[in-house]
């Protein structure tokens, strides 16, 4: 099969995409693969470190306000279109794949216009201005969250596929990573992690609840992200706080799902790639959703998995140290209800996610009888 495959502007995006890649790979489905994304967007650094070959093109996203900018934004989508069809031209892909991010406009609605089969894949529960504006044109959906399904318009088209990252991670095993920074990895462990920049409202929490941490008998993995780190050690030792012997503050882990496994509770944001590994994993959560992504979609995505009693959450707005150090508390200390949580997490895991999203690709590319 040729492909070509398109998501950019978020890990978000690209993550599920590259777990795609790397399955089709394995399956030894894949006659040649280009990933097309900007210039300046996460997708290259990550898609050039994978060795993929890689196709750029030059287009912004819309602002969601009334901005005269959106019609040099528009003038760049018409443009990157015809680059587009270019790229496909020269490729000619049996099938294109879009994951999100604007970059994606582009060459999916031009190989829709090139009569080339094309899917989309929507990883949240709040589909992105990119995929509704898609929807309209593409052949399949694929989706992750059952409520995204009543936001397209044509539900014939819509195929539940899960997230391709859990597919992923979902063979991981306990691997003794805790060792690494000096913790038990036989333990009961909490990671407090705010994503790969950190969160500076988790942080600050996090850092409250130390001298309570020194008083129990699980260990604290506190991920405070690069740019968090010094300035957490400092407002610790402004505090006058020590380090309980328990708790390790660490500025970031390389190859963060392969420590997941050693992990009893995560306590963090609720993108979709965080879900999708979580799920895949079953690894009971207390999310505290980022308010500054589009149409809060993170709220959305917790609340998805509170109802089925997989996570819990907490919001920024509720929270505080004597918060979270009971939710910490309550959930670690009554392994009945870790338990429960752990079967209903692993109840909405997609372990065969990407095959899923394979199948309908390879659909979509059968010859026609």
């Amino acid at each position: 099969m040729r492909i070509i495959v398109s998501g950019g502007g978020t890990g978000g995006h690209i993550y599920p995409a590259m777990a795609l890649i790397k399955r089709m790979q394995e399956r030894k489905l894949i006659d040649e693969v280009l990933y097309v994304g900007t210039a300046q967007g996460l997708e290259k650094k990550i898609v050039h470190a994978a060795n993929i070959p890689f196709a750029e093109l030059n287009i912004k996203g819309f602002k969601r306000s009334l901005s005269l900018k959106n019609f040099k934004t528009l003038a760049l989508f018409v443009r990157s279109v015809y680059q587009a069809k270019k790229i496909i031209r020269d490729f000619k892909p049996d099938v294109v794949l879009g994951t999100g991010g604007y970059v994606s406009s582009a060459i999916v609605y031009a190989a829709h216009r090139c009569k080339v089969p094309t899917v989309i894949h929507e990883q949240n529960s709040v589909a992105g201005l990119t995929n509704k504006f898609l929807g309209y044109f593409v052949d399949k959906i694929a989706y992750v969250f059952a409520a995204v399904k009543e936001q397209f318009q044509d539900t014939d088209k819509l195929v539940f596929t899960g997230n391709p990252r859990a597919q992923e991670v979902a063979g991981l095993k306990p691997n003794q990573r805790l060792a690494a920074f000096d913790l038990d990895p036989d333990k009961e462990t909490v990671m407090i992690f705010g994503g790969s920049r950190g969160a500076a409202p988790i942080n600050k929490a996090a850092i409250a609840c130390l001298p309570e941490f020194a008083t129990v008998d699980y260990q604290v993995l506190f991920v405070t992200g690069k740019v968090h780190y010094q300035g957490v050690l400092d407002q610790i030792k402004a505090q006058e706080l020590t380090i309980p012997d328990n708790v390790r503050v660490v500025a970031y882990i390389d190859d963060m799902p392969s420590i997941l496994p050693d992990i009893s509770l995560i306590v963090g944001r609720s993108g979709a790639t965080s879900i999708a590994e979580l799920t895949a994993l079953a690894i009971p959560a207390i999310f505290v959703p980022s308010p500054y992504v589009t149409h809060d979609h993170q709220t959305k995505n917790a609340q998805a998995l509170v109802q089925q009693e997989a996570a819990r959450m907490l919001t920024e707005d509720q929270l505080t140290a004597t918060k979270l150090f009971t939710e910490i508390n309550e959930l670690l200390q009554n392994p009945n209800m870790m338990q429960k949580m752990r079967v209903n997490s692993l109840k909405l895991g997609v372990s065969d996610a990407s095959d899923r999203l394979i199948a309908v690709l390879l659909d979509l590319v059968k010859p026609k009888k």
